[in-house]
């Protein structure tokens, strides 16, 4: 299968595609379509395993770039915990992303793409660049921590994580840098993207990112979303699924499973007060803005990149966008009280992004007549937020062990203004 960047200027293979990152020509690589999954496929879906779902989803994507032992042995070693489908009211259930090892949902697409990324460079030097809102860069470093010849740099805009996410980024050390940019971070992600580009530095480098515009993150996120609907298809009833969107790779991994052939329903994009794809929805005018800072700070994204493959996988047009999607944004004030209600009536703790989700079933539950299976994506384990949580809930949140141990590590990072030549400068003397 051929990639093709968003802009339609530059088509290649997959090897390229995820060692590369991101187009010449800016774009962002797309396979030239989405393949279709066999009924008996979906037939058998219930009885698979998730490693049996993520093989034969992956190997629709990556061909035969790779074997089926080599393919078989990285979807083990990814999909190494549980991935739990949960129950939390009559007609809501959580999709519980955060029982691997950093704790939130982007372990599953960065660990596949470390092992992909280390598979397809043979062993030759690398430098991998990742903007993050809060958990990219701890799934990322977590990821690729002592994979022999790759120099990982992690861009995190400074005071606006968490104090546990913080320690997440910055206490690897070896071949994991972590670059404090004072700045929001739609700034990190434009140097982020501004580094990649850079001829000198392409020409010095070999360079790729780590990000959601890395083609490798998006596919194996398409995977629990094939295996939430197999826990759930028996009951009978629609299934909607509601994410809670920042940059959109997550909702877009959604969309490539429903185009495979996964009859999803719909899904509902849930924001925070970063609001451009729900403006976009309602206006049909997408007009980027700079981000607001709120106590979901991973979804704190004025200028999202998967919009971009949202686009080209609904040919630019508003029309299709709302025909599989519904968004809605809230405050943090409905975010804490909607974890207070949800604490209170059922016992369940969400963190900040699951109630962002929540509060999106919620929504669509209210305009909707029909009966519907609802999935709230719960992103990141409360802990990870375990400020906010305590605050909001006025009660003392169990830190889990592995996320305890961060808090012991000295934090090591490197602060830069939001400025690219600074950050380029540094990258070259870093050799």
């Amino acid at each position: 299968m051929k990639y093709i960047s968003t802009r339609q200027q530059e088509e290649t293979n997959i090897k390229t595609a995820i060692l590369k990152g991101l187009a010449d020509d800016g774009g962002l690589f797309m396979p030239e379509y989405i393949p279709k999954l066999a009924s008996e496929f979906f037939e058998n879906l219930p009885n698979l395993t998730l490693q049996e779902i993520g093989f034969r989803v992956a190997r629709e994507f990556l061909g035969e770039s790779i074997s089926d032992e080599n393919l078989k042995k990285i979807i083990d070693e990814v999909l190494n915990f549980e991935i739990p489908v949960v129950k939390i009211s009559e007609n809501i259930n959580s999709l519980e992303l955060f029982h691997g090892p950093t704790m939130a949902f982007k372990d599953v697409g960065a660990r596949f793409m470390a092992r992909m990324m280390a598979y397809f460079s043979e062993g030759k030097s690398m430098k991998v660049v990742a903007a993050t809102s809060g958990d990219t860069g701890s799934a990322v470093a977590s990821g690729f921590f002592g994979v022999p010849g790759i120099e990982v740099y992690i861009l995190y805009p400074k005071g606006k994580v968490s104090p546990l996410q913080e320690k997440q980024l910055t206490t690897w050390g070896e071949n994991i840098k972590a670059l404090e940019i004072d700045g929001t971070f739609d700034d990190c992600q434009a140097v982020a993207k501004q580094i990649l580009s850079d001829e000198a530095l392409n020409q010095k480098f070999t360079l790729t990112s780590a990000n959601s515009i890395n083609i490798a993150r998006l596919i194996p996120q398409s995977f629990y979303y094939f295996w939430a609907f197999g826990q759930l298809q028996k009951l009978g009833k629609p299934i909607v699924f509601s994410v809670p969107s920042g940059n959109f790779g997550n909702l877009t991994a959604g969309l490539f499973a429903k185009k495979m052939g996964l009859p999803v329903q719909l899904f509902i994009a849930s924001t925070n007060e970063n609001d451009v794809v729900p403006k976009f929805l309602e206006t049909g005018n997408y007009e980027t803005k700079p981000s607001k800072q709120t106590i979901s700070n991973a979804m704190d994204v004025g200028n999202p990149s998967n919009f971009e493959r949202m686009k080209s996988l609904f040919t630019d047009d508003v029309s299709e966008f709302r025909k599989e999607i519904e968004s809605y944004s809230f405050s943090d004030e409905e975010t804490k009280s909607a974890m207070i209600t949800v604490k209170n009536e059922f016992n369940y703790i969400l963190d900040p992004h699951g109630a962002v989700a929540y509060l999106g079933l919620q929504r669509y539950s209210e305009k909707s007549s029909q009966d519907f299976v609802g999935v709230l994506l719960e992103t990141a384990h409360p802990a990870k937020f375990v400020e906010v949580v305590e605050n909001v809930l006025k009660e003392k949140i169990k830190i889990p062990e592995k996320l305890g141990a961060f808090n012991k590590k000295e934090k090591q990072s490197i602060e830069f203004s939001a400025d690219f030549e600074s950050v380029k400068n540094y990258l070259i003397e870093e050799k």
